[in-house]
């Protein structure tokens, strides 16, 4: 079996193909798994086995369907992790490169997909495609109403994806993700960016009065959801994929500061992003009824891991947080 990951250098696909390879996935433990990476700001070959045996590497864009027309055709299945995922940069940096990787990158993959005959194709998007809620939680039916380019280009590829299965019969599963932590996460989002800075001395920005609240995800716990997707769910079918815990960014900040050692002082609180949704929380009792998901790994015992990863890495984070640290 043949299985290629799209984005599969970046944080959530390189943490899905290093547990394929190394035989985590029932049902997937000899599986080649060919990796499409372009490998801008976010990717890196570090994060992948430096040699294996079943992993092809293939630097190259999605939106290449010259590129793709060669290389789809012999693989089974697809995942497609691969998108521009920070939502800062789709508003201080403009939307076009968000549209382009993630609406016409998204199509151009489904046609390769189409064309070479893919029995399945898992399209990766994210809880905030549903915009902002309030109270409760969004089940798979909500409407979309998404707030941010970036949230408005995972939303269109959703939309691609479901054509291409109503059109043409292609077996295309989606999964919405709740936001997600865990090693080898680029230093932009807000747990890397905090855990960095403290580690470095350096104060954290916490966007207005910190009170917009999160759901997290260990990211092994998401991929080992995508997994369980790409084996037993549905053709046509959505599938959300929460943590379980929600946390106010202040809150989120605070766990922190102690973990890091480091006090309230090192807090700066800066202007609130634009349209910055309050509230996000799946509901995510469909794949756990029909797919039996559980998360299994605790938040405050992940979280203490993910800072310690990160202290004892300096080498793979240090480069990039003095070259492309943002400016919040």
């Amino acid at each position: 079996m043949r299985v290629l990951v799209t984005g599969g250098a970046g944080f959530i696909g390189s943490h899905f193909v290093r547990t394929m390879l190394a035989g985590g996935y029932p049902g997937h433990e000899d599986a080649e798994v060919t990796v499409l990476d372009l490998l801008t700001y976010a990717g890196n070959t570090a994060n992948l086995p430096p040699a294996h045996p079943r992993l092809t590497f293939v630097r190259g864009d999605v939106c290449d369907t010259e590129l793709l027309a060669g290389l789809v055709p012999g693989h089974s299945c697809v995942v497609h992790f691969a998108a521009e995922s920070h939502v800062d940069r789709s508003i201080s940096g403009g939307a076009q490169d968000f549209v382009r990787t993630n609406v016409l990158g998204t199509q151009a993959l489904l046609e390769a997909s189409l064309r070479a005959g893919v029995e399945r194709f898992v399209q990766i998007s994210t809880d905030e495609v549903y915009g902002s809620i309030a109270q409760g939680s969004w089940t798979e039916d909500w409407p979309l109403r998404p707030n941010s380019p970036y949230a408005a280009s995972k939303a269109s590829a959703e939309l691609i994806a479901r054509s291409y299965h109503r059109t043409y019969g292609m077996d295309i599963r989606i999964t919405r993700c709740s936001n997600n932590y865990g090693p080898y996460q680029y230093v932009e989002k807000l747990i890397p960016l905090f855990i960095t800075n403290l580690l470095s001395g350096t104060p954290v920005p916490l966007y207005g009065d910190g009170s917009n609240v999160r759901e997290w995800l260990h990211v092994d716990d998401h991929c080992r959801a995508v997994h369980l997707v790409l084996a037993r769910g549905r053709a046509g079918e959505i599938y959300n994929i929460g943590g379980g815990r929600e946390l106010t960014n202040v809150a989120m900040t605070k766990l922190l500061l102690e973990l890091c050692g480091a006090d309230a002082a090192m807090v700066r609180h800066v202007a609130d992003r634009k349209g910055h949704d309050f509230r996000y929380s799946v509901d995510g009792s469909k794949i756990r009824d029909e797919l039996g998901y559980r998360p299994r790994i605790g938040f405050e015992e992940g979280l203490a891991d993910v800072v310690a990863w990160y202290r004892d890495n300096p080498g793979w984070w240090k480069p990039a947080a003095v070259s492309d640290r943002p400016t919040p």
